[in-house]
């Protein structure tokens, strides 16, 4: 019986882990065979689609990233996008951390009518405010500026509500201890919450970040000088470019994923800890 038993938890757990990196193999392949295109001929990209040899990079070369670096200033490109998002970036922990850190832990009027309002807003896509949020950007004169990029991501209805789900789990008694020893709600703040939450800020980092790497239509709309292209902007020259070379648009999808891969790597272990303690809970 025991051995039975034994014999049962092994094949279950054995079925787990067989079935998890099946569907691990199946969602990171489209991510492999854009690898191996970046770096075929042209004429190899589509060639043996219906097998698994298409993922194998016959006559390997690095001619396609060549070509990403003859046609594109990436240096200047990379420059662009990590300056706007690293604004966007700092403003957004700092004032919606803030701001769900009140809704969570300071009792005022109107508490709950606003968290509502900041849920429904939640709900409401980008693409139904773009029109007048361009007509605004362009009355103050800010087209093709960098104000234009980074003010209207600065307060962010999700990661507001992100930050107060995980302040909400913070014990009262740690607050009113450093409240005793004389420490205001401001010092309180930066000087106890704040380093206790490294997992809900790695997540709005993370979930931002990829958010705004990979945005092409408000970039395309208010950024429209060639020195101030973006990552996804400065791909598109590669798709509306006669000839089109699918190798080339492959290496630069390949060096536009890096940087995303590379923090994902880093700070998986706080993305995973944070959704968990802070996403699902009400």
């Amino acid at each position: 019986m025991t051995g039975s038993m034994k014999a049962s938890k092994f094949l279950t757990k054995f079925l787990f882990y067989a079935g998890n990196i099946i569907i691990g193999i199946i969602f990171v392949s489209p991510l492999i065979w854009m690898i191996s295109a970046s770096l075929k001929p042209e004429a190899e990209i589509f060639a043996n689609m219906n097998s698994l040899s298409t993922f194998i990079p016959v006559g390997a070369s690095l001619n396609n990233f060549a070509e990403v670096f003859s046609r594109l200033n990436m240096a200047q490109v990379f420059k662009n996008t990590l300056v706007y998002i690293s604004l966007i970036l700092v403003f957004d922990l700092l004032i919606n951390s803030i701001c769900g850190y009140a809704l969570a832990k300071f009792d005022f009027k109107g508490r709950g009518l606003m968290l509502s309002f900041i849920v429904a807003l939640m709900v409401m896509p980008m693409e139904a405010i773009m029109l007048p949020l361009y007509i605004e950007m362009s009355q103050i004169g800010w087209v093709n500026k960098l104000p234009a990029l980074v003010v209207p991501f600065v307060a962010k209805c999700f990661s507001i509500y992100m930050f107060r789900q995980f302040f909400c789990d913070i014990p009262d008694e740690l607050l009113e201890a450093a409240s005793i020893d004389g420490s205001s709600p401001i010092r309180t703040f930066f000087t106890v919450v704040m380093p206790i939450s490294k997992t809900v800020y790695a997540t709005v980092f993370i979930l931002d970040f990829v958010a705004h790497w990979n945005d092409f239509m408000w970039p395309f709309l208010v950024m429209t000088g060639e020195s101030k292209r973006t990552i996804q902007l400065a791909i598109q020259v590669f798709f509306g470019t006669q000839p089109i070379h699918y190798s080339a648009i492959m290496a630069a999808l390949v060096v536009s994923a890096i940087p995303m891969l590379v923090m994902f790597i880093f700070m998986q272990k706080y993305y995973i800890e944070g959704i968990a303690s802070s996403g699902i809970k009400g």
